[in-house]
């Protein structure tokens, strides 16, 4: 597709600008930060990486920050909705476009679901609610549907809308990280940092093959944890903190002024949350040696620990802002990347229609939240956490060659941000992104496997015959 068809749906595609530059780093933030900072930092200390979490995270962050480079190159030159999906549309074509775009979906929308049943645990342990609906324990996640339910209507109310809920989210639990830090410094203890990068050791006897870190397997390594593998596996599996700044790229055509706010949005947000995410797994690794790390609410019980019970019902407080806001922007942006794909013919016409009121692609973002109501209500998915990881990678791959691809076909399109160095940072982002992808498990790329042979499918047999491009070549 031609890049001033994507630039036209872009501008005559119903959709209200509405947003600001100080609006998409509220919005940035509200889906990074979450279950990454209060869950999984414990988490991959306790399991493969010990204090060395910290350098996971800056590993992760600095492979994030490569991505969003060039999402920042994209967006400013080519302000749309859809993010990785129109960007692979405008440069390698429908095929491609329509893997990545079934990616992004199965990132969000899982995403969604996990963090849902996140909070509902969080709730029940704040409130003392039944767990028989709320947390991992309850046949039906009563409360993990409620949670979609309730943000999908302010979803749907009008991204303004979104955005208000969402900065005031961010608010709480920023100032909620400020203090972990703060409050934390005053029971740090230098023992705890020894040895920073644990030695390697085998892991647990049981272990399957599937849980074994994909490069391992085909390079035919014993399966083992800490050391530097162990740094490298928690970086993979901690990337899922920084996924989700990419959901900004799919509110082109809602900012107000894109090319200039869009790299704003993007770099900005994901330079805040990486300095977070290493002062707080700093401070916790300091204040607990790894081993004892609960891994349930890591924060919470380290405060607890040293006898500070009141900051760990504010950390709990803030997981709870946190994950909300999460939620917020995840719903947000399956509405966008669906809205784009139905615009182009890969999924029914219908679900890109905008609401005459809210100015939101609500059939799209209504059906989506659907979906993830069921996974959320009735199946136990934090096995699957991975394949966030593994679909938001794969995505960037795609982006950080796309951009290389469209200065080589379009070098007289406009770009206010452009990537330094090109095409070698953006090769270099790209080969990163692979080598995380390489640190996740065995399971985690038969499940990938499945779900894109399932896209396939679906493209097939629906989308490539409905297609904009199969409807113009049929005139």
């Amino acid at each position: 597709m031609p890049v001033e068809d994507v630039l036209n749906r872009g501008r005559q595609g119903g959709l209200i600008r509405r947003l600001s530059g100080v609006d998409l780093v509220g919005i940035g933030i509200g889906i990074i930060i979450g279950t990454g900072v209060f869950t999984l930092a414990g988490i991959e200390a306790k399991d493969h990486a010990g204090p060395a979490v910290v350098l996971s995270f800056v590993i992760g962050g600095v492979v994030a920050a490569l991505a969003a480079v060039c999402y920042a190159e994209l967006t400013s030159a080519v302000p749309t909705a859809g993010s990785a999906y129109t960007y692979a549309y405008a440069t390698i074509g429908e095929v491609f476009a329509w893997i990545i775009g079934w990616d992004l979906l199965l990132e969000f929308a899982l995403g969604a679901a996990v963090v849902s049943r996140s909070w509902s645990g969080y709730v029940s342990n704040l409130l003392g609610l039944p767990p028989e609906y709320f947390g991992e324990d309850a046949t039906v996640n009563v409360g993990a549907m409620l949670i979609i339910a309730v943000l999908t209507v302010v979803a749907v109310a009008g991204i303004r809308e979104s955005a208000w809920v969402t900065n005031a989210l961010v608010v709480v639990k920023v100032s909620v990280c400020v203090l972990v830090v703060v409050a934390g410094l005053f029971f740090v203890r230098g023992a705890n940092l020894v040895p920073f990068v644990p030695p390697a050791q085998p892991a647990e006897e049981g272990a399957s093959l599937l849980e074994q870190p994909l490069v391992q397997a085909l390079l035919g390594m014993d399966q083992s944890v800490y050391g530097f593998g162990g740094v490298l596996t928690a970086a993979a599996i901690v990337f899922f903190a920084y996924t989700g700044f990419e959901a900004l790229a799919n509110l082109g055509e809602e900012t107000k002024r894109p090319r200039r706010d869009l790299p704003i949005g993007l770099l900005g947000s994901l330079a805040i949350c990486t300095v977070l995410y290493v002062a707080v797994a700093l401070v916790l690794s300091a204040m607990v040696p790894y081993q004892q790390i609960d891994e349930g609410a890591p924060l919470a019980a380290a405060f607890q620990s040293v006898g500070v019970p009141w900051v760990a019902g504010l950390i709990s407080l803030g997981a709870v802002t946190g994950l909300t806001s999460v939620m917020m922007v995840e719903l947000v942006t399956i509405g966008r990347i669906g809205f784009a794909m139905s615009r182009d013919g890969l999924l029914p016409r219908k679900l890109s229609q905008v609401h005459p009121r809210w100015g939101t692609p609500h059939r799209m973002t209504i059906g989506g939240a659907l979906v993830i109501m069921l996974l959320a209500g009735f199946v136990p998915i934090s096995e699957l956490a991975d394949m966030v990881s593994i679909g938001a990678l794969s995505g960037f791959v795609i982006v950080t060659l796309a951009v290389p691809v469209l200065r080589r076909r379009r070098p007289d399109l406009e770009r206010p941000f452009r990537v330094p160095f090109s095409p070698w940072l953006p090769i270099l982002a790209a080969v990163a992104c692979l080598y995380l992808m390489s640190n996740l498990d065995v399971i985690t790329w038969l499940r990938f496997g499945a779900w894109l042979v399932l896209g396939m499918a679906i493209y097939l047999l629906y989308g490539r015959r409905h297609s904009g491009l199969a409807t113009a070549a049929r005139k």
